[in-house]
């Protein structure tokens, strides 16, 4: 693919909602990726800006990232998009907090591209929007999801609506496509 000046979402705004226990290239990557394609992403955390996020290769720690704003201060409509990375404590601990999952749920209300991967995609359960979608995740969700109304397949890559998950790191370049496809469309559908 041709990127030229790698400008494709300019003026775009991504939220990258976290906390400790992330897998870190699961935010490393799509983050990355975000802007070298133009995107402004902002580390929104259940966490006070300026803390720290411990991130995980695995089970191993790994790089701490700071906290960039405040879940309780962060507008949805602040944000063209929402980008859930995994890590099994990660979303365990997002599910806990009602500041988080309400935050999820308003870029499901307003059908902003929400992109969920591994573990992520446990989530979007707790913000009801999977009842009815085609979704997919690390393994070990495929229940949960399902018992939650999803139709869950095993592929690198569902995007059903502005829903776009996957299922492991490995998966992280067509996550990425996906993605971006979904932040040009809804561009393009804005104007």
């Amino acid at each position: 693919m041709q990127r030229g000046t790698n400008q494709a979402l300019q003026g775009k705004r991504v939220a990258i909602l976290m906390t400790d226990g992330v897998e870190q290239v699961e935010y490393t990557g799509p983050r990355g990726f975000l802007e070298q394609q133009g995107a402004e992403v902002t580390l929104v955390s259940p966490k006070p800006t300026g803390d720290e996020i411990q991130g995980f290769n695995h089970l191993t720690p790994a790089d701490k990232f700071k906290v960039e704003l405040d879940v309780r201060d962060a507008r949805p409509a602040d944000f063209d998009a929402l980008v859930l990375p995994g890590g099994v404590a990660n979303p365990d601990q997002l599910r806990l907090s009602m500041e988080a999952i309400t935050f999820i749920r308003a870029f499901g209300r307003e059908n902003k591209p929400i992109a969920a991967i591994c573990h992520g995609p446990w989530t979007l359960i707790d913000a009801d929007l999977v009842t009815g979608k085609h979704v997919t995740s690390w393994p070990t969700l495929q229940l949960d999801l399902q018992n939650a109304g999803a139709e869950w397949t095993d592929e690198p890559v569902v995007v059903d609506g502005k829903l776009v998950t996957s299922r492991k790191p490995d998966d992280i370049p067509a996550f990425n496509q996906a993605l971006l496809s979904e932040l040009q469309s809804a561009g393009q559908t804005k104007h």
